[in-house]
């Protein structure tokens, strides 16, 4: 969508709300949405979409989830859809997506996580399940991240007013069940008739970029103690800044972070790590004291210089590697071993100045990532990779040192399917260490050896026939023609692959076996020359793709 929302919604007062109509706003929501609000509407219920999806409509978005709320309780949304599945405690029932008659037929897990679709004749929608939660109010939470008990409002307005941050409680109300499909096969509606609901200027904040909680900080964040990673994770996604009095509200409630469940905590951290901007991420953490109860171990850094090979602090250097790959767009394994190769360096830094030392830190840096990593609950084969990434980062390759034999040697310590992550890792370290070339002369020597020693050698055993053929064939035994035959077919299966039958080879061996010794010497002769002027061309071929001599 290409619109400026702001220059189209302006709020106006109703309701002592922040409302505006919105017949200007060319938003599209999926059919299977519509076919949800209508039933409501039809019902005698409200349906308002709301959170993340209304925000991101109002930024030009496309939205990943979509979310309803309304004034029918449960059980009311439950005679409505009756395959809906309602598996929890907090007032949310989980419909089938419908597009038209057409419907996926999708079963839920208790946890609204793990979803399963089944198979079935009917045109599949393209979502699968949408959540419908009525309209709650705050209680109390004792446990910091859920109310002790689900209280439900009556208005919108309340239910907006618990939410975590302004630019999440803003509501669209679809008024008029009436829509236009854009195209005969467009699955997706232009909105029509709507109004915005916005009580807190949502609006607003997101006209300037702001993260801002919902009423009074303080009492957002011990409602709800994730809402301090949410609060960076939102800035970091959005490129948005943290609003001042949230800020202060963060770095005094940081120490409820220690209460959360760490797989929460981790799954906000990649989606940190995960946008162009961890970097900015990483120093929010540490800015709004969040570090110290995600990953303290990397504070160890801050302030610890290093020597004449690098210009940046132990954690500048981690934060700037971890930025090259983020806006790369590297592998989420690649950023988390950016980010933690050196972290063992403040622990085996030895001496000061420009020869201190750091021997052994890459073998400390490994066992420290997977405790972190396990501490959080990360996968087992996360771990694993991320581990074998920081432990063997510090591989040393220098042209005209290092043999074939060497860089097989390094190929079977890394694994070969393991190349392209240790070259971007490295030119992560590199650009961290404020050099300017990510792949330097070495690093592409390196990758062209490496493709060198991995090309299979162009030899006999290619072809579809070997000697004991040539023996069977010619009744002979074994000597010194077998091979002379062997290469003469190999050099005409290099000229061209399309010979390499074994109806074909078997014919030629025939032929071959007419010609007198000395004929066949001759063009054994002229098949090796030829053999290796192709492999020479073939190593020439490599050296230009990596711009190597």
């Amino acid at each position: 969508m290409n619109f400026n929302p702001f220059d189209k919604l302006r709020a106006s007062p109703s309701r002592n709300l922040r409302a505006s109509p919105s017949r200007n706003l060319r938003a599209s929501i999926p059919e299977e949405i519509l076919n949800i609000a209508e039933k409501l509407q039809k019902a005698g219920y409200e349906a308002y979409l709301v959170g993340g999806c209304v925000r991101d409509i109002l930024l030009g978005r496309e939205p990943k989830d979509w979310d309803i709320a309304t004034d029918a309780k449960p059980e009311e949304v439950q005679k409505i859809f009756p395959d809906s599945i309602y598996e929890n405690k907090f007032g949310t029932v989980a419909v089938k997506a419908t597009r038209g008659l057409a419907q996926i037929d999708t079963r839920i897990s208790a946890d609204n996580n793990i979803r399963e679709n089944l198979r079935g004749n009917q045109r599949k929608s393209a979502l699968n399940m949408v959540e419908i939660t009525t309209f709650r109010r705050e209680g109390k939470y004792t446990d910091k991240r859920h109310p002790d008990e689900i209280k439900f409002a009556k208005t919108i307005e309340e239910d907006l007013s618990r939410r975590d941050f302004t630019i999440n409680a803003i509501a669209l109300a679809l008024q008029s069940a009436k829509r236009k499909a854009q195209s005969a096969n467009d699955s997706r509606f232009a909105l029509s008739d709507s109004l915005i609901i916005d009580p807190f200027n949502g609006q607003k904040d997101l006209e300037n970029k702001i993260v801002r909680a919902v009423g009074n900080p303080e009492e957002r964040f011990n409602e709800d103690a994730l809402r301090l990673m949410r609060a960076v994770r939102f800035a970091v996604e959005l490129n948005f800044e943290i609003e001042p009095k949230t800020a202060e509200a963060i770095k005094k409630h940081a120490g409820l972070l220690e209460i959360i469940a760490k797989e929460r905590i981790r799954d906000e951290l990649i989606k940190i790590i995960m946008t162009p901007m961890a970097a900015k991420g990483i120093e929010l953490l540490e800015n709004l004291n969040l570090l110290k109860y995600v990953i303290p171990e990397l504070r160890e850094g801050i302030g610890v210089t290093q020597n004449k090979h690098h210009i940046y602090t132990v954690f500048e250097h981690s934060v700037l590697s971890l930025d090259y790959a983020a806006k790369n767009n590297f592998s989420l394994e690649i950023r988390l071993a950016a980010l933690f190769h050196d972290i063992a360096k403040p622990r085996t830094k030895r001496g000061e100045g420009p020869d201190s030392t750091f021997y052994g830190h890459e073998v400390l840096s490994a066992k420290m990532t997977a405790r972190i990593l396990d501490r959080l609950h990360f996968p087992k084969n996360l771990i694993e990779k991320i581990v074998h990434l920081v432990r063997y980062h510090l591989f040393y390759y220098n042209v005209g040192e290092v043999t074939e034999a060497g860089v097989r040697r390094f190929l079977r310590r890394i694994g070969p399917e393991n190349v392209d992550d240790f070259i971007k890792l490295r030119e992560a370290d590199r650009i961290g260490s404020g050099v300017p070339k990510a792949r330097p002369y070495k690093i592409r020597h390196l990758l062209f050896m490496i493709e060198k020693v991995k090309h299979d050698p162009i030899s006999p055993k290619m072809l579809k026939v070997n000697g004991n053929d040539v023996m069977k064939i010619l009744n002979i035994s074994s000597g010194p023609k077998i091979g002379q035959i062997l290469n003469i077919l190999l050099n005409e299966v290099i000229e061209n692959p399309e010979r390499n039958t074994k109806e074909n080879l078997e014919s030629r061996i025939k032929d071959l076996g007419k010609l007198s010794d000395d004929e066949l010497k001759k063009l054994a002769k002229q098949a090796k020359e030829r053999k290796e002027e192709f492999e020479s061309g073939i190593e020439e071929e490599m050296k230009r793709k990596y711009y190597v001599k």
